[in-house]
């Protein structure tokens, strides 16, 4: 096989998942940094991965697995580290000779952002940009694939909540974020570009449960909480509390109405129009009944 170019992060997640099974289709090879779980026995039936068991927070054995690199993308689940260790891999990426950073960062990511989140994917951001780092930064908007935290009582009850009132939202299919991805990190042209990447429509909690309806034939209603309320239930639920202040920071920079902007970055760099919402739910309709 072609000695692999490419590192990947995060590919046990949600998008990490997609973009493999792109990179492996498009018979890409390429490294995949993973914990040693069973979260990545998957990757092991894909002949273009190469495995590496190592943790982030290991900044020699992350080094070690840069060597030879040409692009990585950086992606780390949500933790209250995820800052620190996305700053350490620039920083070793940068060492190693890494020619391309391709980061999967979040819509609206600014330092001045009241939201948590928005300011250290920022952060992350600038100081690739201060290590003088190719770079392609891709800022999703809300997945689709957060409602499937929904499915238990969008199935059982009929509804779902949040506190997020009748703002409308561009939110995105993973799997559209993840062909982004993968074409940034496979072609030409996404050198020193920022992505916004959004669906193709911004839609509110209600038109959402008015699609839930007509797909999976039954009543579905969205019920807007107060973010007391939301905040309640996230803990409630076991959330630790740095997620649980971050996560009502998302929902209230939501409802203010500065998610809905429509981007054309998936059109543009995949050519094919963003997935919409009524599919998503038509492709996941099971987990809904």
């Amino acid at each position: 096989m072609t000695q692999a170019k490419i590192l990947i992060t995060g590919a046990t997640g949600n998008v990490g998942t997609q973009l493999v099974k792109r990179l492996s289709a498009a018979h890409v090879p390429f490294k995949a940094i993973v914990r040693g779980d069973d979260s990545n026995q998957y990757l092991k039936s894909i002949p273009e991965a190469e495995i590496i068991i190592a943790d982030l927070a290991d900044e020699k054995a992350v080094g070690k697995a840069l060597r030879g690199i040409e692009k990585a993308f950086l992606l780390t689940n949500s933790s209250e580290q995820a800052e620190t260790l996305q700053l350490n891999f620039a920083a070793a990426a940068h060492a190693a000779g890494v020619q391309h950073i391709v980061k999967l960062s979040q819509f609206a990511a600014a330092e001045q952002s009241p939201v948590r989140f928005l300011r250290y994917h920022a952060r992350v951001e600038n100081r690739i940009r201060e290590l003088d780092l190719t770079y392609t930064f891709l800022r999703p908007n809300l997945y689709m694939q957060g409602l499937l935290a929904f499915k238990d009582y969008i199935k059982d009850e009929g509804q779902f909540y949040a506190a997020v009132g009748n703002a409308a939202i561009s939110a995105v299919d993973v799997r559209d974020i993840a062909a982004v991805a993968a074409h940034a990190l496979t072609t030409q042209g996404h050198e020193n570009k920022i992505y916004d990447i959004t669906g193709g429509e911004a839609v509110t909690h209600y038109e959402m449960a008015d699609i839930f309806t007509r797909v999976l034939h039954k009543p579905v209603k969205f019920v807007d909480v107060s973010p007391e309320q939301m905040e309640g239930a996230v803990r409630a639920a076991g959330f630790p509390e740095w997620q649980v202040a971050g996560l009502i920071e998302d929902y209230a920079h939501y409802a203010r109405g500065e998610a809905a902007v429509v981007s054309k970055a998936v059109q543009e760099v995949t050519g094919h129009a963003a997935i919409r919402f009524e599919q998503f739910v038509e492709d996941h309709k099971a987990l809904f009944l």
